[in-house]
């Protein structure tokens, strides 16, 4: 009756579930996990932008597979305020950047295809892979003062059938960009083995460390490159659906790619008039939408490197950018068996398993939770670990 590409789908864990019932025992519960912008008390989207979704123009439907040119300047102009050039007719706009990887999925990929992507990464990555029947291949990075890239594990990865290297731009959770020599390397081994890049970059904006070079790889002309990024991330508006992709590389191999992305897009026209007529007043805004974000993520980073000193039996493996944090634990327990009894506590993390962090010990925080319910959640967590030996 159902697809062999769902079969995957199964019951909860058991770990959601306990999350799930000390919720209905307790109701609010110290939540690090909270990665919804428009959940965590940051300022509402002004009056004058809301404004910009009540045009004429949201009455009419124009569909048009690329998206209307004028959204697409308005893309390219807020790479412009990036450094970045680009042309507006290299840009596909989609409904999110989810839909854009399904999207790049059929492009790129037949059914038993695979994908190499550094782990940890995120989670959402390897549904979207399997829905279109693509194989993930998963190459760990390694903690030495930063997370490092494997470039020799992605070239022993890529001898056995893959079509493209799927990247984080920075990683989801660790924070760490692609720094421009493993850039350097992976597009060497793509143009060798024949692969694509697929860079997503939904949380370039966010740099966290001081003498970080952050660069998008938007202007990457050498191998077929994709780029995506999106209001979600870019913006904190993750209710306004509207991604885009970004294609670079070879004129030959740029240009087909962008020929079938629109038509693919043709298939769906899934972003809506609304946001459509309001994207370029709200892109034209990037700063000041992203500055509560900004002072957010900054407040609650400073709580954990406070917090988790020299002194603490717990290590903040700092982020460079991004909002999410992973946090090193003793190794007396599994990350799971942490997560556990933080609940206990009140306390919900993600234990870092979900996000394939399986190298060490740790748990996974956003960084734009509500700083006092932060400060609150990391002081209980303080306790538990300091308390634990």
């Amino acid at each position: 009756m159902f697809s062999e590409r769902t079969s995957f789908i199964g019951a909860p864990t058991s770990f959601s579930e306990a999350v799930a019932a000390r919720r209905r025992e307790s109701g609010a519960l110290l939540d690090l996990t909270e990665s919804n912008p428009t959940a965590v008390g940051l300022p509402p989207l002004p009056e004058a932008m809301r404004a910009a979704l009540a045009g004429p123009s949201v009455l009419r439907y124009v569909p048009d597979p690329a998206g209307p040119r004028a959204i697409r300047e308005a893309v390219a102009e807020h790479y412009a305020r990036l450094g970045v050039a680009v042309d507006p007719d290299h840009l596909r706009l989609s409904a999110s950047t989810s839909e854009a990887y399904g999207w790049l999925l059929k492009l790129l990929c037949d059914a038993g295809d695979a994908v190499l992507v550094a782990h940890p990464s995120y989670p959402l990555l390897d549904d979207l892979a399997r829905f279109e029947g693509v194989a993930l291949r998963a190459v760990p990075s390694t903690f030495a003062g930063r997370w490092e890239l494997d470039v020799e594990g992605f070239a022993a990865a890529a001898d056995s059938g893959a079509r493209a290297i799927a990247l984080v731009h920075p990683n989801n959770p660790t924070g760490a960009y692609v720094s421009r020599d493993e850039r350097e390397a992976l597009c060497a081994l793509a143009r060798a083995r024949g692969l694509a890049l697929v860079v997503d970059e939904v949380f370039l904006e966010y740099p966290l460390r001081d003498g970080v070079r952050v660069e998008s790889v938007a202007r990457c002309d050498d191998v077929l490159t994709f780029t995506l990024a999106g209001l979600s991330k870019s913006l904190a508006l993750p209710q306004m659906k509207l991604g885009w992709v970004h294609v670079s590389g070879p004129a030959e191999l740029r240009d087909e790619a962008l020929r079938r992305l629109e038509h693919i897009a043709d298939s769906y026209l899934s972003v809506g008039a609304p946001v459509l007529a309001a994207a370029p007043a709200w892109l034209a805004q990037a700063t000041a939408l992203q500055a509560p974000v900004r002072a957010r993520i900054a407040t609650n980073l400073a709580t954990l490197r406070r917090v988790f000193d020299a002194r603490s039996a717990a290590t903040l493996r700092a982020p460079e950018g991004g909002w999410s944090a992973v946090l090193r634990l003793p190794a007396t327990d599994t990350d799971e068996g942490w997560a556990r009894t933080l609940l206990a506590r009140g306390v919900v993390v993600h234990p870092g398993y979900l996000f394939d962090a399986t190298s060490e010990t740790c748990v996974v925080l956003s960084l734009i939770v509500d700083p006092g319910v932060f400060a609150a959640g990391i002081e209980a967590l303080r306790e538990a670990v300091d308390g634990s030996g």
